[in-house]
Formats: C-alpha cells, structure tokens, sequence
C-alpha cells in the first residue's frame, strides 16, 4: 500500500505547540493552511518542519481554509486532519487503497479513537449503525455526513461541489457539503477498519461557545439547502433551547443574505435519507 496518491490537509488557528506535535506523524505530504494565526505559528512551523506546505491566510476563513489545502493538493484523495488529530500508521495508504476500489466513493470517514486512552467517539457508534444500510458499492455503512478530522476525500468529488465554503465556516461545516454531494450521487461510508487518533488541544474554545458556532452554521446550512418548513423548525428550536442557540441564530443573520444567494434544496431523494436519519415520517 503507498501513499502517493494521498495529500494531507490540515487546517489551524493559534494551535502552534499542537502543530509541531501532530505534523511529524503524517505518513504523506502535509499542506497546512493557517487561519490567520497570531501565536507565530507560520514561522515555527516553517523551521520545524521544512517539509511542510504552508498557506498562510489574510484571515480567519474558517473550514474553507481546507477548500484552498484541496485546491492546493494535486493527488486524488486528500486526508483532513486537524492540529491535534492524526491517522493511524499505515491507515492513510489503507484508506486510499478503499477509495480506489470504489469509485463512487466521495468521503470515508474512519474510526474515531479520542485521547490517550483512546476511546472511541460516539459519534462513531452512530456511523456504524447509520439506517441507510451498506450500499453494495460501499465499503461500510452509509452516511449523509461526517466529520472533518477523520475523513478522506476524493478530490475531483470536493471540488465539483464547492468543498466547504465561506458562509458556513466552522463548526458544523460538513453538513452542506455532505448534502450537495449526497445530490450529486456520490457516497459517504464509515469504514471501521480505518482510525484516526484525537486528543483533543487544551487550546479549545468553551463548550457555549461551540453550541453558539453549531447553531449558527446550522441556521445557515438550513436557509442553503433544507425546504421552507425545516427551516422554520431549525429556528424555532434555536430560539428554544438555550442562551448559546440564540445568540447562533443572531450571528447567522449578517451571512443570510449570502446564504439565501446559494440557496438550492435538496432534492427529494436526499430529503427522505434525511428525515430516516432524523426518524422523522415521510412527508
């Protein structure tokens, strides 16, 4: 198994001493774009790690920072990492030689171990047992997302799409794009013989601000691509839940304009894996 045909793409903000530790274990070509870092990231990665690609960004642009890595790389699959993440030895070439045997594959996510411990992430547990079933051209379960740090992607698919983009940004970003590819015909598959390691960085933002971040993006995702009713539901619950969803739903509001300007939903097909995920009836 080799990895020539596999690009790493790694995407940071301010995680510098999580960098220099990660980086060294990737078993392929690593492209790291940094999100406007101000902690000296870019430099010391530079005269660490030579060998690394670095794409300094003007700002902070969120997951599509990994859109220009993808842009970047020239193999046909690229790995996600982030700056405290990274694929088991020899799962990068196993990965990719799964992606080759099936070809309408668009994205595996792997295994999921969290920490020294390594405990599987439960996120992981619901893949595995996703009610889409295992297409017979799939090599695991099938999903209708994934998550950014333990997936592969084959590149020409990512980009046909428009990979992540600048108005959904981060976190939550893998939903639109999990729905456009669903809509292109591509397939999404957990593969449990694959891992990714996570320990997760002590640099992380706090837990209401990540639900703020999540319920924003998942406001935006929901005026791009769901029906009209669904996103009255994606708001209402938003208003609903919590101090931290709300203020989301505020955040959101400045980007509708240019969320409405993409807006395409989802075609039916897609919407009925949707709701089969969500175990609601068929409309």
């Amino acid at each position: 198994m080799s990895t020539a045909d596999v690009t790493v793409v790694v995407m940071s903000r301010n995680r510098r001493e999580d960098l220099l530790d990660s980086l060294p274990r990737h078993e392929a070509p690593v492209v790291l774009v940094d999100n406007a870092s101000t902690d000296g990231t870019v430099d010391a990665v530079r005269t660490a790690l030579p060998h690394v690609t670095v794409l300094p960004m003007g700002r902070n642009e969120g997951a599509n920072a990994r859109t220009v890595g993808v842009r970047h790389a020239r193999t046909p699959f690229v790995a996600f990492a982030d700056d405290d993440s990274w694929w088991a030895p020899g799962d990068l070439a196993r990965a990719a030689g799964i992606m080759r045997a099936h070809p309408r594959l668009a994205v595996l996510n792997a295994r999921i171990l969290v920490g020294p411990e390594e405990r599987l992430d439960p996120v992981c547990t619901e893949m595995a047992d996703s009610p889409l079933g295992t297409p017979p051209d799939l090599p695991g379960p099938a999903l209708l997302g994934f998550v950014a740090c333990g997936a592969m992607v084959r590149r020409d698919a990512f980009l046909a799409v428009g990979g992540f983009d600048t108005v959904v940004r981060f976190p939550g970003e893998e939903e639109r794009l999990a729905l456009d590819l669903a809509t292109a015909g591509w397939g999404m598959a957990y593969v449990d013989e694959v891992t990714v390691h996570h320990h997760p960085s002590v640099h992380r933002h706090a837990p209401a601000r990540r639900r703020t971040a999540i319920s924003r993006s998942k406001v935006l995702t929901a005026l791009m691509r769901h029906p009209v009713p669904e996103v009255g539901r994606v708001v209402v619950s938003a208003l609903r839940t919590g101090g931290p969803e709300r203020e989301g739903l505020v955040r959101a509001l400045p980007d509708v304009p240019a969320a409405l300007r993409r807006r395409r939903p989802i075609p039916a097909a897609v919407r009925a894996d949707v709701r089969l995920l969500a175990a609601e009836p068929d409309a």
